[in-house]
């Protein structure tokens, strides 16, 4: 099932698109909002693959909304104004709905979507159950980073720092949200925009903080703070 978000600040506009998705066997309803802001508090409790956004919408825009999400989810646009297409398509917007929406519109932008989903989840899954290790492009040489030799990563703007247990670290021009995706989730966690963690390697956490090597202190942000909490809980011994 494909989790998602609708978003439209009419009322009309939003429960029908709400109905197309709890129609559509294979979507899922998680939430529907009337503006972006409420979007943002959603999006902060729910797990969501999938936003049908509005683009004009008081105080903040759909795709100013979108422009502003570290790591949005996939996004559909539904609009009256076709002139909108280029830019939406300009933020990764998997498709463009022009209102008014009919159903079998809906259906053929639903089906093209899950047809991506269905190919990129596999291709993912598949990388991260037959791989213990990742090639990385540095300075003009391809090297192999073994999971396990991974003590953390840091996002430094368009590159990231990849740290290892016995080597010097490691950059490339990469994002945070690429390298998590080839990252095994049971082996690592983001624990803030700008670090991801190997489980494997904690062995202090001190006031919200891991620190590594009893110098290097990576905060743990609220917007993580629960996940890793559950990670500890799961794992406490009292």
């Amino acid at each position: 099932m494909i989790r998602c978000l609708a978003i439209d600040d009419e009322p009309l506009a939003l429960r029908q698109i709400a109905d197309y998705i709890k129609k559509t066997p294979f979507l899922e309803l998680t939430g529907q909002c009337e503006s972006a802001l409420d979007a943002i508090a959603v999006l902060e409790k729910v797990q969501v693959d999938l936003m049908f956004v509005d683009i004009n919408m008081p105080d903040l825009s759909g795709l100013d909304f979108v422009k502003t999400l570290e790591n949005p989810p996939k996004t559909v646009f539904v609009t009256a104004y076709s002139e909108y297409a280029l830019e939406g398509f300009r933020v990764d917007a998997l498709d463009y709905l022009l209102k008014p929406v009919s159903y079998v519109d809906f259906l053929r932008s639903a089906n093209k979507i899950k047809l991506w989903f269905d190919t990129h989840i596999q291709k993912s899954d598949e990388v991260k159950s037959n791989k213990e290790f990742l090639f990385i492009k540095s300075e003009y040489k391809i090297l192999r980073i073994n999971f396990d030799d991974i003590k953390y990563i840091e996002g430094m703007n368009e590159y990231i720092k990849i740290n290892l247990s016995a080597d010097k670290p490691v950059m490339t021009l990469l994002s945070m949200k690429a390298i998590e995706e080839q990252l095994p989730a049971d082996r690592f966690m983001r624990v803030h925009r700008s670090y991801i963690v190997n489980l494997s390697k904690i062995s202090v956490i001190e006031r919200s903080r891991i620190v590594f090597d009893g110098k290097v202190y990576i905060p743990v942000s609220d917007q993580y703070k629960s996940n890793f909490q559950s990670y500890i809980d799961k794992n406490f011994l009292t």
